[in-house]
């Protein structure tokens, strides 16, 4: 019988749930059956939200990018970041990918004018007086590796946070770090490919 998951993957943690480095893995947050595995990946210092399965045709369709869909990240970055900026990461950037030279795809990109309402990070994002931080939210059809960073660095407002809110139409709303809710196969493929 296939499950779905849907998890807040907390900071810090790996996308995995067995780890040779040492670091923590999802095992230490969320108990499921001994099949279910993420679908793809958020790096060990980024969070939100990570889809658990075993449905082997949804990994499929969620990884292949011939089925490109929405993933909506919320960034902190470095700084007062410009309209220039902004219009940059929208238009696409030149990124490294596996030492060769990527453009990325147009995305939308806009800034939120007050901070989201977001959970508290353990640690906290290193606070400046000095230099001020905003926020942004990111909507890609394409998932690089670290690709969300390295955008934002090539643009001069390095990530100072990042948060994956969305993926098609499955959100993190009323989860927190280290919640997880189980979700039926019609719900996800609905919310996920209408």
């Amino acid at each position: 019988m296939h499950r779905y998951f849907i998890i807040y993957k907390p900071y810090q943690v790996l996308s995995q749930f067995t780890s040779q480095e040492g670091k923590q893995t999802l095992k230490a947050h969320f108990n499921v059956p001994s099949d279910v595995y993420p679908v793809g990946r958020l790096d060990y210092d980024s969070e939100g939200l990570l889809l658990l399965t075993n449905d082997a045709s949804l990994n499929h369709r969620l990884l292949n990018p011939s089925f490109a869909h929405e993933r909506e990240y919320w960034v902190q970055v470095d700084g007062d970041i410009s309209e220039n900026a902004i219009r940059e990461l929208q238009r696409g950037v030149s990124i490294t990918i596996n030492g060769s030279k990527y453009r990325t795809k147009p995305c939308k990109a806009t800034r939120f004018p007050n901070t989201p309402e977001v959970p508290e990070r353990n640690p906290p994002v290193r606070f400046r007086k000095e230099i001020p931080t905003a926020w942004i939210k990111m909507i890609l059809t394409e998932g690089k590796n670290r690709q969300v960073r390295k955008m934002t660095a090539q643009s001069g407002f390095p990530t100072l946070r990042l948060i994956r809110y969305r993926i098609g139409g499955i959100t993190l709303d009323g989860l927190l770090p280290g919640d997880m809710r189980e979700m039926n196969k019609n719900d996800i493929y609905t919310r996920l490919f209408g």
